[in-house]
């Protein structure tokens, strides 16, 4: 069998350290785009799917429209690895582009198979789009969980005890100016200034609330080298997004020896097996409850805890590579068995 992957494998965004992932551990055989220029791109799919027994496209993207089609004309089946859901989550930003809606729509009927990048996340589409359930599954994300094996004592060592890091800049959907207003509470009870929030992503229609804080450092676009040393320095990691299909940034926080405070709409809770109620947002809305469980983490972390219990085999890139190439067989399979009724 020969997997055909289209879709974006170098530029660091989270859909593409997945894509990555993958290419790493799939045959020396699989197909890739190699080509940066949008006609040679299109070309490469035209010819590279004549060769190939499936397609998987990863993430979105327009050129997800031509590659499927073209799969359907030939009559190869072909996979949707959806990372996220485009008109949502434009829709909690208050950016919605019904051009992207329709793209990404589009790509979700073209498809023989849609693989959701968790089991909640699965869950979500089927009651958001039930005119696709039939052909929704999960196909979770990996961790590398290497990194998780080789902790060293300083990773959970000294750290500043005030700081609090987040990721998500402005964007509404991520629900920083709840963790602005849980801190404040928490300083105003304390009559100083206990706790400080660190803050890194793009900029959005948040950010004049969050900056309205005297104790945010919104940093804006950084390296990942210096998020990286923010996960280090902080003693504290909180995401509290109202919609997170998975969610990276609470896994680079633990390999980097920090505590965390996850929103229960986070695909990667899934992950954990040994979460308590202290670990976990309910109401992302609710900035007392998130106050609570900031000032008891802060007072005795998590990261060691989670770590020790996170089952590092079932969650590995390799566990999840071998998982998702057993459904693009099954693709095919299915296909065949089609094709001799």
């Amino acid at each position: 069998m020969r997997v055909f992957v289209v879709g974006d494998y170098r530029t660091g965004t989270g859909p593409s350290k997945v894509t990555k992932e993958y290419l790493l551990r799939f045959p020396e055989n699989t197909s890739r785009l190699i080509f940066n220029s949008k006609p040679l791109r299109a070309a490469e799919i035209v010819i590279k799917m004549l060769f190939c027994s499936v397609v998987m496209v990863s993430g979105y993207s327009k050129q997800n429209i031509l590659a499927l089609k073209w799969a359907n004309f030939l009559k190869k089946p072909s996979a949707y690895l959806m990372h996220g859901c485009v008109e949502h989550e434009n829709a909690i930003n208050e950016c919605v582009d019904e051009q992207m809606n329709k793209t990404e729509r589009k790509t979700m009927e073209l498809s023989t198979c849609i693989f959701a990048v968790s089991e909640h996340f699965a869950g979500w589409l089927k009651t958001y789009y039930p005119e696709y359930s039939h052909k929704i599954v999960s196909a979770v994300n990996g961790v590398d969980t290497k990194l998780l094996e080789n902790l060293d004592s300083y990773t959970f060592g000294r750290r500043s005890r005030n700081m609090v890091f987040t990721i998500g800049g402005g964007m509404p959907r991520k629900k920083i100016k709840h963790i602005c207003a849980a801190i404040d509470i928490l300083n105003i009870k304390a009559g100083e200034m206990k706790y400080k929030l660190v803050v890194i992503g793009d900029k959005g229609k948040d950010d004049d609330i969050i900056n309205s804080y005297p104790f945010v450092e919104n940093l804006g676009l950084v390296s990942e080298n210096i998020a990286m040393g923010l996960f280090r320095e902080a003693s504290l990691f909180v995401q509290n997004s109202c919609f997170e299909t998975f969610g990276l940034a609470p896994m680079e926080a633990l390999m980097n020896g920090c505590s965390i405070l996850l929103s229960k709409e986070i695909g990667a809770l899934e992950l954990f097996g040994s979460v308590e109620e202290g670990d976990v947002i309910r109401n992302w809305y609710d900035e007392k409850e998130i106050a609570a469980k900031i000032d008891k983490l802060m007072e005795k972390g998590n990261a060691y805890r989670l770590t020790e219990a996170f089952d590092k085999e079932s969650a590995s890139w390799e566990t999840r590579t071998i998982e998702l190439w057993q459904k693009l067989v099954k693709l095919t399979e299915n296909k065949k068995e089609k094709a001799g009724k």
